[in-house]
């Protein structure tokens, strides 16, 4: 069976397209001080790019800002150049393949074959094509075995992988991962480092403290730190510098 990672599912034309821009965007939860303070970057086709900070600094509140289920104060979000708004939503997350920090939020039905199958069925793909792009993800991530069990009979690494295979199968244009390795052992995490980095996928964004794992699979680092992003930079480069890891709450050696 011929492995869906190793062949293109996206045709990437345009290498210096922006896929992901965010302009002066704030949140804040009811009466409380911004967790989002005028955040703003671009993504272009090709970039692999680490969301990284501390606890408590707003990586996820930032990825889910990007997906629409959560909706700033101000400031702006475009998709290759569609304005996120609640009639642009359903044509966004087409777009956008994302991946929860809990498996569980993902993983509701009563098999992980049925569960990865969900998605395409949806999108009016047929039950033979959404079935074989199922078993082809199940190989890529080990899971083959396991195809008719609950995902509660699973290693949280293996609902972790089963919830990666079930946005996978959407062929998304842009992937956004919220701590992809939770859960994974060593073998697991170098071998999800492979699959990533294998994908034909326009744009990836990553939120981890798996720093050694980050330095792997992107090639730019956002910093989020006191509700901004403090640097946007090359991440082999700040992964060499200790003083400034340190003093974002980010040492590198633990």
């Amino acid at each position: 069976m011929t492995s869906l990672i190793s062949k293109p599912q996206i045709a990437i034309s345009q290498p210096h397209t922006n896929v992901v821009e965010v302009q002066n965007l704030v949140y804040a939860y009811s009466h409380q001080q911004p967790v989002l303070q005028e955040i703003s970057f671009t993504l272009r086709t090709g970039d692999r790019v680490a969301l990284m900070g501390a606890t408590g600094s707003g990586k996820s509140t930032l990825l889910e800002n990007l997906i629409g289920l959560k909706q700033a104060q101000s400031g702006k979000v475009w998709i290759n150049g569609i304005p996120i708004s609640p009639n642009t939503l359903p044509q966004i997350r087409q777009q956008i393949g994302f991946s929860f920090q809990d498996a569980n939020d993902q993983l509701f039905m009563p098999t992980i074959l049925e569960d990865i199958t969900f998605g395409p069925l949806n999108y009016g793909v047929s039950s033979i094509a959404a079935k074989e792009k199922a078993h082809q993800l199940l190989a890529d991530f080990g899971l083959e075995a396991y195809a008719h069990r609950s995902a509660h009979e699973l290693s949280g690494g293996q609902r972790r992988l089963a919830a990666l295979a079930a946005v996978l199968a959407l062929d998304p244009a842009i992937l956004i991962l919220d701590e992809p390795t939770n859960g994974l052992d060593p073998a697991w995490r170098r071998h999800l480092a492979q699959v990533l980095l294998k994908l034909p996928i326009q744009v990836m964004l990553i939120a981890s403290h798996d720093l050694h794992w980050l330095g792997r699979v992107t090639q730019r680092a956002l910093v989020l730190s006191t509700g901004k992003i403090q640097i946007d930079g090359d991440i082999q480069t700040l992964l060499q510098d200790g003083t400034t890891l340190d003093r974002l709450g980010l040492p590198v050696d633990w």
